[in-house]
C-alpha cells in the first residue's frame, strides 16, 4: 500500500451515487410494497452496503483499513430507477471516496441480485463520486502563491563547511512542491546576534515567511528560541503544538524540541528542528494549512 504515514489526520467525507434502472413500473411498486420474493430490497441492500463500506480494504488491495465513523445510505425511488447515495465519514490520514463508491456499488449489486428474478431488464447504469471533503486539498495554498519565502539554517558545523546542509534542502524542496519560491537561502552559525540580525534584515525586506531550521534543541549551543522569542510580536502556540504532536507520534524525542512560531510584524517566522527528519516532518505537520494565515492577514473573515 502507499505510505500515508506522513499525512495529517483530518475529518474525511465522501458521497457516492449508484443508479439502478428498472424494466417496469411494476418492479418499483414491488420494491415499495415489499413484495419482492427475496425480501425487502431497500433494507437488505442497505445492510449489504454497510458491510461493504467497512470491508473495502479486504476487497480492494491498495485501500487502507479505515476507522469508519459514519455511513449513511439513502434511496430516491423514481418511476423507473432507484438512485442510491452513500455518505461515509472518517477521521483519518486518507480519504473515503473509494469506501463510499464501494458501498454504493454493493448496494446496487444487491438490488440487482434481488430484482433479477422478477425483472430481466434491471441494470446498474451509473456509479460515481459526487463529492468529497477533507485532507490537504481543502486546506491548500491557492490564495497565497506570491509569498516571499526565506530559509535560514542555523548550524555551527554547516556554516563552517564541516557538514552538508540537509535539513534546509528538505525545507527548500517542500516549499517548491507547494508552488512557492524561496527568495533567500541563508546559512549562519548558532549565535544569538547573527540570528537576530538576519531576521531583522529579512523582515525589513518585507519577507512574508521565514523558516528557520536548527538550534531548537537543548544543547548549550541551541539558542534559536532565545534569539527569536524577544523579536516576536505574537506567538502562535497552536502551530508549535501541532509540530510537536505530529513529531511525537513518530519519535519520543519530539517532546524535546523547542520549536517556536510567531509573527514579527506581518512576517511569519517558524523555527523548526535541525535534524533532516525533524525539519521534514515539521513541514508535513502544518503545511499547506498554515498558509491560511496569510489569507487572514488579507482580510478573510470566514464568511462573517
Amino acid at each position: 500500500m502507499v505510505d500515508i504515514t506522513h499525512k495529517i489526520i483530518t475529518q474525511r467525507t465522501a458521497t457516492a451515487q449508484a443508479v439502478v434502472k428498472l424494466g417496469s413500473t411494476e418492479t418499483m411498486q414491488a420494491i415499495l410494497d415489499k413484495t419482492v420474493p427475496k425480501g425487502d430490497v431497500l433494507e437488505v441492500s442497505r445492510t449489504a452496503g454497510l458491510f461493504a463500506v467497512k470491508n473495502t480494504s479486504n476487497a480492494i488491495p491498495d485501500c487502507h483499513p479505515m476507522p469508519i465513523e459514519f455511513t449513511g445510505i439513502q434511496f430516491e425511488c423514481l418511476e423507473d430507477e432507484v438512485r442510491i447515495e452513500v455518505t461515509v465519514k472518517a477521521i483519518y490520514r486518507t480519504g473515503v471516496e473509494v469506501e463510499a463508491m464501494h458501498g454504493a456499488s454493493i448496494v446496487a449489486l444487491t438490488m440487482y441480485d434481488m430484482l433479477k428474478p422478477i425483472d430481466k431488464k434491471v441494470e446498474i447504469s451509473t456509479i460515481k463520486l459526487l463529492h468529497k471533503k477533507g485532507g490537504k486539498s481543502d486546506y491548500g495554498n491557492k490564495e497565497v502563491q506570491n509569498l516571499s519565502v526565506a530559509v535560514m539554517v542555523c548550524s555551527d558545523s554547516v556554516s563552517s563547511g564541516n557538514k552538508e546542509d540537509k535539513a534546509g534542502k528538505v525545507i527548500l524542496d517542500k516549499i517548491k512542491n507547494l508552488g512557492l519560491e524561496v527568495s533567500n537561502y541563508i546559512i549562519i552559525p548558532d549565535e544569538v546576534l547573527d540570528i537576530q540580525n538576519t531576521i531583522n534584515t529579512l523582515c525589513a525586506q518585507k519577507t512574508d515567511l521565514i523558516i528557520i531550521t536548527g538550534g531548537t534543541g537543548l544543547s548549550n549551543r541551541d539558542v534559536t528560541p532565545e534569539a527569536l522569542i524577544p523579536l516576536l510580536d505574537r506567538r502562535i502556540p497552536g502551530i508549535e503544538e501541532a509540530i510537536r504532536s505530529y513529531g511525537q507520534d513518530r519519535t519520543p524525542y519530539a517532546m524535546l524540541s523547542r520549536s517556536v512560531v510567531g509573527f514579527k510584524g506581518s512576517t511569519l517566522i517558524m523555527a523548526l528542528p535541525g535534524s533532516t527528519a525533524g525539519a521534514g516532518e515539521s513541514m508535513d505537520a502544518v503545511f499547506p494549512s498554515v498558509l491560511h494565515l496569510f489569507k487572514l492577514l488579507n482580510g478573510y473573515n470566514h464568511g462573517k
